[in-house]
Order: structure tokens, then sequence, then C-alpha cells
């Protein structure tokens, strides 16, 4: 049975991808949900012609000396991660077997305790993403935010106090939100994961080993 996608990105992360001006880590996570969402993939549609259309249509000004220069250097760090359908095959959507080079087996997985492991990508741009791995009916230590966190589900569920998310949804946590994810019972769950700022553990354990395990 199909998953209906319930939890989706907000206009501003739409917009901010469509303008090329997100941080790595968090382009890479926008562009995984829009391969697998039809209702994001079509509402960046929109905004991609609108800004085609302001570019078309707007006033031309004289270019700085540099600007050349430093609009490839941003571009280069912060550019959106190419959009593509999901993979015939695989639990990975495209755009991250790009990064990993394969699908789940191609992971190279961390332990990090309380039954979860995980693996950092290679990302710039002041974010960073990292692949989850949770057992199924594990808990994430509670934990609140210094910034954003993106996580999306690729294989299984989780819930927490912002509700239930499964494969195709993505979670938009932020200083507001302090919650405890619990995998649901079955089936592990994937997720991938974006974060601008270190976590906030309540638990003075996960505090200890934040620095090592770079969350």
């Amino acid at each position: 049975m199909t998953h209906h996608i319930a939890h989706h990105l907000t206009d501003p992360l739409l917009m901010a991808y469509s303008a090329g001006t997100l941080p790595e880590a968090f382009s890479l996570t926008v562009a995984a949900h829009i391969s697998l969402c039809d209702e994001c993939r079509a509402r960046l549609g929109a905004f991609d012609s609108i800004g085609g259309e302001i570019l078309e249509n707007g006033d031309v000004s004289q270019m700085a000396g540099g600007s050349m220069e430093a609009a490839l250097a941003a571009a280069k760090c912060g550019a959106a991660a190419p959009v593509r359908p999901p993979s015939k095959a695989g639990i990975l959507p495209a755009p991250l077997q790009d990064y990993v080079g394969g699908d789940l087996d191609a992971v190279g997985w961390r332990p990090v305790g309380m039954g979860v492991r995980q693996a950092i990508l290679h990302t710039q741009g002041g974010a960073t993403a990292r692949l989850l791995h949770i057992k199924a009916g594990a808990a994430v230590p509670d934990h609140g935010h210094r910034g954003i966190e993106l996580t999306l589900v690729l294989q299984g569920a989780f819930a927490d106090a912002g509700g239930r998310f499964a494969r195709g949804d993505i979670e938009i946590a932020d200083e507001d939100l302090d919650h405890t994810p619990i995998a649901d019972a079955g089936i592990d769950c994937i997720c991938l994961a974006a974060t601008d700022a270190p976590l906030r553990f309540r638990s003075w354990i996960p505090r200890l080993a934040q620095p090592f395990l770079r969350i």
C-alpha cells in the first residue's frame, strides 16, 4: 500500500531551494523529499516559473566588479541539488544515491548508541546531513534545537510531539520543538536529517558524546 505523504515542505524552504540559497545539506534533503512528493514538486515548479518570469522581465542593472565571481562561489556552495525521479529499486531516492554511491548497502553506518546508527554525508555550507538508522521501537534521546532540523523518512516511521512521520514525510523542527522521536515497531526507521546547529540534549550521556558524534 502506498503511503500518502502528509507532512510537506514550507513555501519559504521551497523558494530558497528554487533560488539556490540553502546550505548543501538542506538542499539535498529538500531534493530527496521532492523526488518522492508530487505535491511539493508541483509547488516547486510554480516557484521556478515565477523566478524565471522575474528574471525575464526585471530591470537590468549594472553589475559591480567581482559580482560574477561572488555569484559563482555562492552557487558552488549552496546550489540546489538536482531533482530527479525516484529510482525504481531501493530505499534511497536518486539524489541521495548520488551522494552515497548506491543504496543502503553502500552506506557506512557507525553506531551512536541506544539502537541508533548514523552515516554523516560530505556536504558544505554550514549545515550537516546524516543518514539515521533507528532500530524498530527504539527512541532517539529527548532533545531540542538551536537551529533548524529537517528530517525526511525513507523507511519505516517514527512518532513524536509533531505527529507520525512515514516514508516521504518531512519534519521541520526549530527552537520551539522539544521531542523524543520513537520508531514504529516492526521495521527499522531510516531517515535523512539535516541540521544547521548542534542539538540540545537533556540527558548528560548524549551531551558527553555530542562532540564526537557531531550532532
